[in-house]
């Protein structure tokens, strides 16, 4: 399982690569393998504000619906529009060609509540 020292994560499986006042956001390797197949990915619309913790989309795999949740506040300035056609994506390569969407991030301060590598795995070693 990949998990990447240098994003940040949720409690709910998504990953968070910031740059300067934007957010990149998607599911980690994890979450993309717990789901299966991916089939579907209902994505907002760009302008769309988001808030921390709230859901922005439902992603659908051939075994499980899973809703997703915005891990920082702001408004949405790009989405992966390529998941349209080609959601296996994520189940290909969630931290690079699956990324999910972008976030302008209304207070950067936020990124200190998310978890670390190392937090996240634990995370999941504790699920196991």
């Amino acid at each position: 399982m990949n998990i990447p020292s240098d994003l940040h994560y949720t409690k709910d499986h998504e990953w968070v690569r910031v740059d300067g006042e934007e957010a990149l956001v998607g599911i980690t390797d994890y979450a993309q393998g717990e789901l299966g197949d991916i089939v579907f990915i209902e994505l907002p619309e760009v302008g769309t504000k988001v808030v921390s913790g709230e859901t922005f989309g439902t992603i659908e795999a051939v075994k499980a619906a899973a809703d997703m949740y915005s891990p920082i506040t702001g408004e949405i300035i790009a989405v992966n529009g390529q998941l349209d056609d080609s959601p296996e994506l994520i189940n290909k390569d969630p931290y690079g060609e699956g990324w999910i969407l972008r976030i302008c991030i209304s207070d950067v301060k936020e990124i200190e509540t998310l978890l670390s590598a190392d937090e996240y795995m634990k995370l999941i070693d504790e699920s196991a």
